[in-house]
């Protein structure tokens, strides 16, 4: 049972914390093992937390639960999985195993986004197919799917729609 949860900006001696919630986001379909951490040196998942901070699209938001980070979820422009173009920021989320669907997901995501809205067209991420729980949330939250790459779904939610001529 959740006694309190709290949304807020992450704190810049707390970057670090991203790795951790970076390893927790890689999704492991039922009956597979995790990947060893040391995967997370690969430059393709370096992209998402190194040197956080100092980019104008880094923008990051946990969930506390009782004084603890059980979630995250943070942006940047970046040539990542999620990659639309170079305007576009890409979404990463994670919430730790034992905190998942108790709606802390849909906050992070909620309170990022109306963020990003005040400075962007729109947000991208990327999202396994396989990940039924992923998609319906992203789809409940008005991201679509605007391209597949293998085994994954690009999706995007528009927040300033072009003008019509």
């Amino acid at each position: 049972m959740i006694v309190k949860l709290t949304i807020r900006e992450i704190k810049s001696d707390e970057h670090g914390e991203l790795e951790n919630f970076l390893y927790e986001a890689i999704y492991i379909p039922e009956g597979q093992s995790k990947p060893p951490r040391k995967i997370l040196e690969r430059q393709e998942l370096q992209v998402y937390i190194k040197n956080f901070g100092t980019q104008a699209a880094d923008v990051c938001f946990v969930a506390e639960v009782d004084g603890k980070i059980v979630g995250a979820c943070w942006s940047r422009i970046m040539n990542d999985y999620g990659h639309l173009d170079d305007e576009t920021p890409s979404l990463a989320l994670s919430v730790l195993k034992n905190f998942r669907r108790k709606g802390i997901a849909t906050a992070l995501m909620k309170k990022i986004c109306s963020r990003l809205e005040k400075n962007f067209k729109r947000v991208s991420l990327s999202v396994q197919k396989e990940n039924s729980a992923a998609v319906a949330l992203y789809q409940k939250l008005n991201f679509k799917i605007v391209g597949e790459r293998g085994e994954e779904f690009l999706m995007a939610k528009i927040f300033k729609p072009a003008k019509m001529i």
